[in-house]
């Protein structure tokens, strides 16, 4: 049986909640609700020093389980207990982290964890840095009902020129992915088709996870009610079963001048991920130099912060891969204790 962890990425607002209930509703998978101290303590690393010093392991541990932005609550595990154990286990960046997710998982007494963050599918090489195992789920949506989705969610303050951006990076990064990851590592699936046919959807990820197919995955409505924070009214639909209400809603829910937009700057990853065009007319030209400056910079954006990540990797403090799984253990050439054979 995999001990591999298992993240969930894509474009915000593509479904990857409702994917994370599915996941946590297997015997064996736990997939918490989403927490912000992983790429955090990523980027903050040479913050903690060298974390084979129980010390800094004890430091780190507490941040996690301390400080309000982390979200750690959200996890409902003794705080204490993770720090005990973080310090008590092995001494890498990714041990720590990988502490508190396998303690979720023990909560519920199953042997995976994973974590959704739509964002993971930009850092896709950090999370593979702190976990060498890991396997990614790419859900990926039409990206016009995501933008008109994005539009409508009290916490997204930024305009439909970033978000039809957020879109794109989502679509670009999967593609990169689709053609230097393993087959067993990455995966991509349509919420269209998740949605119009759960099982014979969940049957195949279940194949690509190496875990046999749960029939409670396909109505999840039960692990809403542990795995999505009760504050996160915009994921009331995953209270419910899954249903395929919301595919191509944005037709009533975007301007014209927004699908016109939509058609043109994302027209060739819509149709290379099977989703039609209208043939909207082409969008105002100060409407498609605005969407290209917004690209732009947040292109250059990624860029430097890509840059100053690549200079701190070459005076890292403290190893960052996690030594917790058979898998994690193997690839760091660490030898496997061998069952004692009684006679």
């Amino acid at each position: 049986m995999s001990d591999r962890p298992v993240f969930v990425i894509g474009c915000p607002r593509s479904g990857t909640t409702m994917l994370q209930l599915m996941l946590h509703s297997h015997p064996r998978m736990a997939v918490p609700p989403e927490t912000r101290f992983l790429v955090p303590a990523y980027y903050r690393r040479r913050t903690w020093g060298d974390l084979r010093v129980p010390q800094r392991r004890k430091a780190l541990a507490q941040w996690i389980a301390t400080d309000r932005s982390t979200k750690f609550r959200e996890l409902k595990i003794d705080k204490d207990e993770f720090i005990r154990q973080a310090v008590e286990g092995p001494g890498s960046l990714g041990s720590v982290i990988g502490t508190a997710f396998r303690m979720y998982a023990d909560r519920f007494d199953k042997a995976r964890w994973g974590d959704k963050r739509p964002s993971y599918v930009k850092q896709t090489d950090l999370l593979l840095r702190l976990f060498p195992d890991a396997q990614f789920i790419h859900l990926i949506r039409d990206g016009r009902d995501c933008v008109a989705s994005l539009k409508e969610m009290p916490w997204y303050t930024l305009d439909s020129f970033h978000a039809i951006s957020t879109w794109a990076e989502a679509i670009d990064a999967g593609e990169r992915l689709r053609r230097t990851l393993p087959d067993d590592t990455y995966y991509e699936l349509r919420y269209e088709d998740l949605t119009d046919d759960p099982m014979t959807e969940m049957k195949k990820l279940c194949h690509f996870l190496e875990e046999d197919f749960a029939p409670s995955m396909i109505s999840p409505r039960e692990a809403a009610v542990q795995a999505v924070p009760q504050h996160k009214v915009w994921h009331s639909n995953t209270h419910r079963e899954v249903t395929r209400s919301r595919v191509g809603s944005w037709a009533n829910r975007l301007d014209d001048w927004e699908i016109a937009l939509c058609e043109q700057v994302l027209g060739e990853r819509l149709q290379a991920n099977g989703y039609e065009l209208t043939g909207a007319p082409r969008p105002a030209k100060e409407h498609l130099t605005a969407c290209q400056k917004t690209m732009q910079k947040r292109k250059a954006s990624r860029s430097r912060k890509a840059m100053r990540d690549r200079f701190n990797r070459l005076r890292e403090p403290s190893p960052v891969g996690a030594l917790l799984t058979s898998t994690q253990k193997t690839l760091a050439g660490i030898p496997q204790q061998r069952p004692e054979v009684t006679v």
